[in-house]
């Protein structure tokens, strides 16, 4: 304010989300949509008819007011430090505006007519090192205490004992050192008794606690904290905490992470869909999100990408350590990928990826079709090597448009029943039931459903060719020959492949291969991995056994015959034609 008055934390808040949204403060887009969310709600807020309000003064059970916002922020900055020289000179917290910003957004909004909490899931993706734990510890801590629910359940859950203390741990230190008021400390004003394996209020039968997995039966989490939640291979913990809390008036279901390297896990297709409903194209009005990482077209190498991607850059992430971790990165390619996960927030699914995942998924446009446009000429690739797991065909079809040839892939991607139902195949069983995974009876790949889809197909799409590997599949190709299409063995070696990946990898730079953004088909292709030889050749290679680059397989064979059949006068060169 001009005349100095001290402004309040639901204040700072908004002044902050105005200066990321003006450019003032560097931040991605996902940053910069949080922003400007919170700000659009406050303008439906002023218009009246909008059902939440942010930071009314609310009265409580025994009578005495408050405003949420502020009340959140003061018992954060009631808390001490727990690591690193603030904490060893007892210093409390002082929340930087950024903290500010996603306290009271989490707190502020309220429903106008119950007064309830307006967000129930929260998310908080961030990279290493800006205090996300702290801020965890704290919302856990309050709602522990403070925010009036009798027998309150707050978890703190990850998929390890070490993990679920990231949270917990510091929660308890906070509890222990933590003065509410010079004459009363934070265990004296609530009454709480800190064990080694839980704080409780026994007033109230409250208690805070570490979570490995699920929580046992009969839990009723009135906030559950998800840590880490890129280290979860299933989404079970989530949605048993989720499930969970039906009984409660306002519960909170935090998420707090960094980016991985696992595009098939539940951490990434959670992220994607926060990302929608900050685009607006998914209507959600109690979830709040907020993404610190870099934009597509940033240079990694820059200092304006560490300070972009790290809102806490020289306050608790030391802008030296980060300098110093880019630097090593870009001397050494083996270490890129870490640091772009871990210090921008950059989901990276292989350690030398084929592809750029950020311009693989651009690449993506639900909308596409077989018959979605009257198509230059399609080349199907068949990857039939795998019985017992994932086998695909993937449609290659082409345009010549203003600014050179196109290419579209459309991918049906079959897996055996049986598969679905073994646990470590859980993203198997969510891509099934959502259209993107074809499941055959079994517990083998039913090669005759693929055999008559490629026949329906050729009624929507002009099939050249059929390429295929060797590998696998050999009655299949024998049967579609005898159809009367071009079957085509494509051996698995360097001069056949080399050619077509590089391709691809230029094509989905350039803006000129498309996909159906089937996120089945999207996980393969980013699960390659490649390394070039002495004379910058490629082949496609995979780091682990889980990692399936079925599809990856079949684009890239249907790329080569592509490449050779996709105009009439191109002689076909030499290959082993069924």
């Amino acid at each position: 304010m001009s005349d100095g008055t001290k402004l309040s934390f639901a204040e700072i808040a908004t002044q902050y989300a105005r200066d990321v949204v003006d450019g003032k403060i560097i931040s991605c887009k996902w940053h910069r949509l949080a922003c400007k969310r919170h700000l659009d709600d406050l303008a439906k807020a002023a218009a009246g008819d909008w059902p939440y309000v942010f930071n009314p003064e609310i009265t409580n059970a025994k009578g005495k007011t408050y405003y949420p916002a502020e009340r959140i922020c003061k018992f954060a900055e009631r808390m001490p430090h727990t690591k690193g020289e603030w904490a060893a000179l007892g210093q409390r917290i002082k929340l930087e505006p950024w903290q500010v910003f996603v306290l009271a957004c989490l707190f502020g909004w309220v429903n106008k007519s119950t007064n309830k909490r307006r967000f129930r899931v929260a998310d908080i993706i961030v990279p290493r090192k800006n205090a996300k734990s702290t801020i965890a510890a704290v919302v856990g801590n309050y709602m522990l205490v403070a925010d009036g629910e009798f027998g309150a359940e707050v978890y703190s859950g990850a998929t390890s004992k070490d993990q679920a203390n990231e949270v917990f741990r510091p929660a308890k230190l906070m509890a222990r050192d933590a003065m509410m008021s010079r004459e009363k400390s934070f265990v004296e004003e609530f009454g709480v008794t800190i064990n080694v394996s839980n704080m409780s209020v026994i007033a109230n039968n409250s208690k805070f606690e570490p979570v490995i997995g699920k929580p046992g039966d009969g839990a009723s989490p009135s906030c559950a904290i998800v840590d880490e939640y890129h280290e979860h291979q299933t989404s079970d913990l989530y949605d048993t905490m989720q499930t969970g809390m039906g009984a409660r008036s306002q519960p909170m279901l935090l998420m707090i992470t960094t980016a991985g390297s696992d595009i098939s896990g539940p951490c990434y297709l959670h992220q994607v869909e926060l990302q929608k409903i900050l685009e607006g194209v998914i209507e959600n009005d109690q979830r709040f999100g907020i993404v610190f990482t870099v934009d597509e077209d940033d240079d990694w190498t820059s200092e304006i990408a560490l300070k972009k991607a790290n809102p806490n850059y020289g306050v608790s992430v030391d802008a030296e350590f980060l300098k110093l971790q880019q630097e090593n990165a870009k001397a050494d390619p083996r270490k890129q990928n870490i640091f772009k996960t871990k210090h921008l927030n950059i989901w990276v699914a292989a350690a030398s990826p084929w592809l750029n995942l950020l311009n693989l998924q651009r690449a993506g446009d639900p909308k596409l079709k077989l018959d979605s446009h009257a198509w230059d000429g399609c080349v199907v690739g068949l990857d039939l090597a795998s019985k017992q797991d994932i086998a695909s065909a993937v449609y290659v079809m082409w345009r010549d448009l203003e600014d050179g040839r196109h290419y579209y892939a459309v991918s049906k991607n079959y897996v055996p029943e049986a598969v679905l139902e073994k646990p470590e195949n859980a993203h198997y069983a969510a891509w099934n039931h959502a259209g993107h995974l074809i499941a055959t009876p079994g517990n083998m790949i039913n090669l005759e459903q693929i055999q008559e889809d490629v026949i329906v197909s050729a009624h929507l799409v002009p099939i050249r060719e059929v390429a295929k590997d060797p590998w696998g599949g050999h009655q299949l190709g024998a049967n579609l020959a005898e159809e009367g299409f071009t079957v085509v063995d494509i051996p698995q070696q360097v001069r056949y492949l080399s050619d077509p990946m590089k391709e691809i990898n230029a094509l989905v730079d350039a803006g000129r291969f498309h996909h159906d953004a089937n996120p089945a088909y999207v996980w393969m292709l980013s699960n390659v991995e490649v390394k070039e030889d002495r004379n910058d050749n490629v082949f496609p290679r995979k780091t682990r056994k889980q990692n399936k680059i079925d599809a990856a397989i079949g684009t890239i064979v249907a790329m080569n015959r592509a490449l050779a059949v996709s105009t009439e006068d191109q002689a076909i060169p030499e290959m082993i034609i069924l």
